[in-house]
């Protein structure tokens, strides 16, 4: 049993209250348990894109289907190709939010840094390492996604196509900027 406290009792007071606040930390769990099960059923649903795509693609070089209809699903092709992409990106951003809120308020995961795939992952220090993680994360799920938007545009007319490149010319910035910052948010 350990000794009496000669601290003063408001001092004693004061400590377990800052004891029973640094043990709640471990509701950080939730969040943690949570973005796991968010990102595998993220890799599911990608995964099961993927089949259900490479399924569709059998009737590809059917010598039966006329050029229009091959040329509508080369584009759906490459449409869904980017939505699978934008499926397992997000499912690792969600692994990433888990793993630095573990880091953050749980303990170091000393296994990952550890692992050959961790050697060049450092350690997430506070919430703006994180935040910049999850940043960059989401700023290539944009890309993919316009990516996949500018797949689909029929450009019709010069005004038209000016505004693809636009937008094109804004994204090359983007990636530019947030490179040149070191993926500073």
């Amino acid at each position: 049993m350990p000794p009496p406290s000669t601290a003063a009792p408001e001092g004693r007071g004061i400590g377990a209250l800052a004891n029973a606040l640094w043990a709640t930390r471990v509701l950080v769990l939730l969040g943690v348990l949570g973005s796991v099960a968010a990102a595998l059923a993220v890799f599911y649903l990608a995964t099961a894109d993927t089949l259900y795509m490479i399924a569709h693609l059998r009737s590809y070089t059917d010598p039966a289907l006329d050029a229009a209809a091959r040329e509508a699903l080369h584009d759906d092709t490459v449409f869904h190709v980017v939505e699978i992409v934008d499926g397992y990106l997000l499912a690792t951003g969600l692994l990433i939010f888990a793993m630095g809120l573990f880091e953050l308020y749980i303990a170091p995961l000393d296994r990952a840094r550890a692992s050959h795939s961790g050697e060049a992952r450092p350690a997430v220090r506070n919430l703006t390492d994180l935040k910049s993680r999850l940043g960059n994360v989401v700023l290539i799920i944009m890309i993919v996604t316009f990516f996949g938007e500018v797949v689909r545009v029929d450009a019709r007319s010069p005004l038209e196509l000016l505004w693809v490149a636009g937008g094109i010319a804004l994204v090359g910035a983007t990636l530019w900027l947030t490179h040149s910052s070191g993926g500073r948010h």
